[in-house]
């Protein structure tokens, strides 16, 4: 039968090598569901003059001649140093042992008509030893520094924030992602907070690109372990 669509198999074929070639390398998955950043809301006009010498200005934006600089609303940009270091380990062992033994003596039996028994004996002996051992440990250090925007004002003056970095080095690209909840007490002046101060703390660092998939198991070697017995 003649091939109604000669250049079907062509058509295909190109397409699938642009989608491969083509597409933009998508950002990793986060285990930060807020959004990222968040813009101050629009300021509110000022209010018309009372001829006092002191005015108010009510409005979001707003900060006393006397306030630092400090962040406490949303859209303010807190500096985040981080230096995290855990460390943590578990050893443990057992040993258990039991043995038992027993023996059993029969005298010989003598002077029966026609009948004489020998002399039997009868021993046993039960071993037994279990043993076993466990040792693990983790070590991990993630320091850095990361600008991250507050998103929320939660009632009690808390500041949610999240931010993250993105750096593209040659054919892929790096991800450092932060989210928490700060206690305004602890920005030092210049906006500068500790990540171990952050409560909630979420931190990641993330790449994709052809060097992160080569460090990926395929998805068909996966489904084999997980269904393989052994």
């Amino acid at each position: 039968m003649k091939n109604l669509f000669p250049h079907s198999s062509l058509v295909l074929c190109t397409a699938l090598l642009g989608m491969l070639t083509g597409c933009a390398e998508p950002a990793p998955r986060s285990i930060i569901t807020q959004p990222m950043s968040a813009r101050p809301a629009q300021a509110i006009a000022d209010p018309e003059p009372t001829g006092s010498i002191y005015q108010t200005r009510p409005g979001y934006g707003y900060r006393p001649i006397f306030e630092d600089r400090r962040a406490r609303q949303v859209g303010d940009t807190i500096i985040v140093t981080i230096n995290e270091n855990t460390s943590a380990s578990k050893k443990s062992s057992t040993d258990a042992s039991r043995a038992t033994s027993s023996a059993l003596n029969i005298s010989p039996i003598t002077k029966l008509p026609t009948l004489g028994l020998a002399g039997a004996s009868l021993t046993g002996s039960d071993t037994t030893k279990f043993a076993g051992a466990g040792d693990a440990a983790a070590t991990n250090a993630f320091t850095g520094t990361i600008t991250v925007t507050v998103v929320e004002v939660l009632p009690n003056g808390n500041l949610v924030v999240s931010g993250e970095k993105q750096i593209a080095v040659n054919q892929g690209t790096e991800f450092v992602r932060l989210a928490g909840v700060i206690n305004p007490d602890n920005i030092l002046t210049g906006n500068t907070v500790s990540s171990t101060q952050i409560a909630d703390a979420k931190l990641e660092y993330k790449a994709n690109g052809f060097i992160n998939d080569a460090q990926q198991m395929g998805w068909m070697q996966r489904a084999f372990m997980t269904v393989s017995p052994f």
